[in-house]
């Protein structure tokens, strides 16, 4: 039976394989399908061309008539087609408008050549966007389409392949050295690492612990492990990395939303200026030939066409939204990349932001009570509860062989820690806010301690205190550099934590600013103080749930994906997917280049167009100068805009 259930897995993979094999062959037979009529177009023109200059004798009028009416057909028909279209649907003014009627009057002049190759630069100019657009959406596709095919799951006394879809909350998943993670677990073996790089542009492999966070499209680098289920697949942070990407490009920039109202109007103002240039030589000139006239009106609609704006700047954008997921920073929007250009303050959580997070017991200090006993109260009230301190309590435990008991009536006052009931006794635990707030006397040397506190008070006295610190991250130090060097004027950290340690915390990181003592609302406050400087354009970066509020409020947020709750990172604007705080310099180069290529499009396309207008109305400028001005400005702005795909910034 065993071996049935293999050969019919292998067979499924191979029909897979072959299936997946046949799409691709379908998809570039298709892409080479939308090539053939613009190769048609060309080799008649360019034949026909020749035919004009060697044996014009034999290709006479009525040949050559029909000889260029063939070669028009082919990029002709599909842009005729979309004119009339939109001429039904009362959209008059559009570039395939403006290409409709410069080619049919070329061709009505007798300019056959230049009717063609109005036609045919144009629909290869549309071959090029698509083809730009498409490469950029495979560039996000390929660093985030990540999602593994199957999972092996525990099911009926055994491990069965299932699809990652089908997985319940609590399943237990094995993943084999080489596989993707299917689904956001809990680890369950000891450790092992996991290449990230997909998921988060974390070149270097991640070493994750019992206990401790999987995400799915992690690749299991070093033994079989098993996962326990916390999530299905569809709120997996994979899926939502993918629906951010997918939904990015709808929240459009400011500048691309000008732009779309923009050739609004221009376009119509184009008809109308292209019709005066027809009309109103007639009044002045005395040598006035109608048809010279008309060929300058057609060669100024064929330059004034918009394409290369409304194609070249979405485009620069979408770029811009691949390469930060390139580097594992994903923007929410367009209309962010232009926000993160102008940010000039940098206010940061401290706690998952600057620091691990990662918080180890230090020291326990007991007052008239046994330790053992003390801790065990103290998990009680802890393990109802998700902040990383209360995680550093319940590990010790755990390696202690010290099991809470149930507690009761626990609340969670934030800002200042916990309280409740546990075997009997009224227990809290918190910070010496928490003390002074319920009138608790405790030892005041404790308050000169630089390491984060948790003093224990049961039956309304104090009972003693744990010792917890947490670790700087590696590139901390650097990430305020960068910013700095970055046009960052102002960092500032913000924490719940004691002042002595935000203190510390900020000499070693460079910090210029930083305030401890803080409450969520305190937070808010020093952001709102922050904004009303109208020269001031806030970014403010942390990972937790009490970090939502002012993630909100702030002119651009920024949430640390890896390990923030995801409170942080719906309210967010830009995830970083790695936790690192060196990508926040990352994000704002991202945005500063995204800006930089956007303007340079539409300086060459305003540029170059209004130089060749002036020439075409002039009449120094014919059909050909036309066809570049349009689609020549249009190639080179979208392959500027393709150029922020290739470019590191780390």
């Amino acid at each position: 039976m065993k071996n049935e259930d293999q050969q019919a897995n292998h067979c499924g993979k191979q029909c897979a394989c072959s299936n997946e094999k046949k799409l691709i062959e379908v998809d570039e037979s298709i892409t080479f399908k939308r090539y053939i009529p613009a190769i048609i177009s060309f080799v008649m023109l360019l034949a026909g061309i020749i035919a004009d200059n060697t044996i014009s004798n034999l290709f006479n009028s009525h040949w050559r008539l029909i000889w260029y009416a063939i070669a028009y057909i082919p990029v002709g028909l599909p842009v005729l087609r979309e004119s009339f279209e939109a001429i039904l649907k009362k959209e008059f003014f559009t570039e395939f408008t403006l290409m409709s009627i410069a080619s049919i009057g070329a061709f009505i002049l007798g300019e056959y050549p230049e009717s063609v190759a109005v036609m045919l630069f144009y629909s290869i100019g549309e071959l090029f966007q698509d083809a730009a657009v498409n490469k950029a959406k495979r560039s996000i596709k390929s660093l985030l389409d990540i999602r593994p095919a199957t999972a092996t799951v525990w099911r009926n006394g055994k491990y069965e392949v299932a699809a990652p879809e089908s997985i319940q909350i609590g399943e237990k998943i094995q993943v084999k050295v080489g596989e993707k993670v299917p689904i956001d677990g809990e680890m369950l073996s000891d450790d092992s690492s996991f290449n990230t790089v997909e998921l988060t542009g974390e070149s270097k492999p991640r070493h994750i612990y019992r206990g401790e966070k999987v995400l799915a499209g992690m690749i299991n680098l070093d033994k079989v492990i098993e996962l326990k289920a916390d999530k299905i697949f569809a709120d997996t942070s994979l899926v939502k990395i993918l629906d951010l990407v997918e939904n990015a490009t709808t929240k459009k920039s400011k500048t691309e939303l000008f732009i779309r109202r923009f050739a609004k109007v221009y376009t119509p103002a184009v008809f109308c200026m292209a019709i005066a240039l027809v009309i109103i030589p007639y009044f002045i000139l005395d040598s006035y030939v109608l048809q010279d006239w008309i060929y300058r009106a057609l060669v100024f609609l064929v330059i004034s066409c918009p394409c290369a704006l409304v194609i070249s700047i979405p485009l620069g954008y979408f770029g811009g939204i691949g390469a930060a997921s390139r580097h594992g920073i994903l923007f929410k929007g367009s209309n962010y990349l232009d926000l993160m250009a102008k940010v000039n303050t940098v206010v940061m959580d401290k706690t998952g932001t600057l620091t691990r997070g990662v918080f180890k017991v230090q020291s326990i200090v007991c007052n008239d009570i046994y330790e053992k006993k003390f801790i065990k109260l103290l998990v009680s009230l802890e393990k109802n509860s998700t902040h990383p301190i209360a995680k550093a309590i319940m590990e010790y435990a755990s390696a202690n062989g010290i099991e809470g008991s149930i507690a009761t009536g626990v609340k969670e006052i934030s800002g200042h820690g916990l309280q409740g009931n546990a075997e009997g006794h009224s227990v809290l635990a918190g910070n010496a806010k928490l003390m002074h707030s319920k009138a608790i006397a405790y030892d005041s040397s404790i308050d000169s301690i630089v390491d984060t506190i948790v003093i224990v008070a049961i039956d309304g006295k104090y009972a003693g205190y744990v010792a917890i610190a947490d670790e700087i991250k590696d590139d901390a130090a650097k990430a305020i550099r960068d910013m700095h060097d970055n046009g960052i004027k102002q960092t500032i950290m913000l924490s719940g934590d004691k002042e002595a340690i935000t203190q510390k915390i900020a000499a070693q990181v460079g910090v210029g600013t930083a305030f401890g003592d803080l409450l969520p609302e305190g937070k808010m406050a020093k952001v709102e103080a922050l904004k009303q400087d109208a020269g001031k354009v806030v970014a403010f970066v942390g990972d937790g749930i009490n970090d939502a509020p002012v993630l909100a409020m702030s002119d651009i947020g920024i949430a640390m994906g890896a390990m923030g709750s995801e409170a942080a990172i719906e309210t967010a604007d830009v995830v970083i997917q790695t936790d690192q705080p060196s990508k926040i310099a990352t994000a704002i180069k991202i945005g500063k280049a995204t800006n930089y290529i956007v303007i340079q499009n539409i300086a060459l396309a305003f540029g170059i167009k209004a130089i060749v207008l002036v020439l075409g109305a002039g009449g120094m400028a014919d059909m050909w100068e036309a066809v570049f001005a349009d689609v020549g400005v249009a190639l080179l702005a979208i392959l500027n805009s393709i150029r922020i795909l290739k470019k590191r910034f780390d």
